[in-house]
């Protein structure tokens, strides 16, 4: 049996937090997990910026809303749904995910989720698991899964290195050069014939 792992934003999505600080003019918020791979550090950091300029969560949820699929995105997903299960593994949240899940035809998302007060403020966020895209593909291989995973940053090597095979989708050059042994894919073909050549 075979399944599937993929990242969300830089692979199906555009980033979230690049849109939202595009809206909001907050140039700061643009920071990813491709400019700082700790993921604590750059929650800890937006969450900050949140609050010093009042932004609530229905101010990134209407971003959100006006957010499409990268070009060829969703066809690319249901081209994969319709050969083999895939399950997103993305660092997103709950809160934030319906919008972006509707314009991708609902697939599978398994991601974290935020503490939010009454008056709509960002308190904190909630790690489902530590390493959890890492933990989800050793779950998946303990129910004698064979997994394949990909992702375009730093905090999708983990999943990528535990999975049976791996490969990254047009990752920036500083993550290419940090992890020289994983593959890459440049357009969503190329990730048709990875993923065709693991099937």
């Amino acid at each position: 049996m075979k399944l599937f792992c993929a990242d969300l934003e830089g692979v199906f999505l555009p980033e979230v937090w690049i849109e939202v600080a595009l809206r909001v003019g907050i140039e700061e918020l643009k920071l990813t997990t491709r400019d700082i791979s700790d993921y604590d550090v750059l929650m800890k950091k937006r969450l900050s910026i949140l609050n010093e300029n009042n932004l609530k969560i229905q101010d990134i949820v209407d971003v959100i809303s006006t957010i499409d699929p990268l070009e060829g995105a969703t066809e690319t997903l249901d081209w994969i749904r319709e050969r083999t299960q895939i399950i997103i593994l993305s660092d997103t949240f709950e809160e934030f995910a319906m919008p972006m899940m509707k314009k991708l035809n609902y697939p599978a998302l398994l991601c974290h989720s935020l503490t939010i007060d009454n008056d709509g403020t960002i308190k904190n966020y909630n790690i489902r698991t530590e390493s959890q895209k890492k933990t989800a593909v050793q779950a998946f291989k303990n129910m004698n899964y064979t997994v394949t995973a990909f992702g375009d940053s730093y905090n999708d090597t983990q999943m990528i290195l535990e999975a049976d095979n791996g490969f990254f989708y047009n990752p920036p050059e500083s993550v290419v050069r940090d992890f020289p042994i994983i593959p890459v894919t440049k357009n969503y073909n190329e990730v048709k014939t990875m993923i065709e050549s693991f099937l």
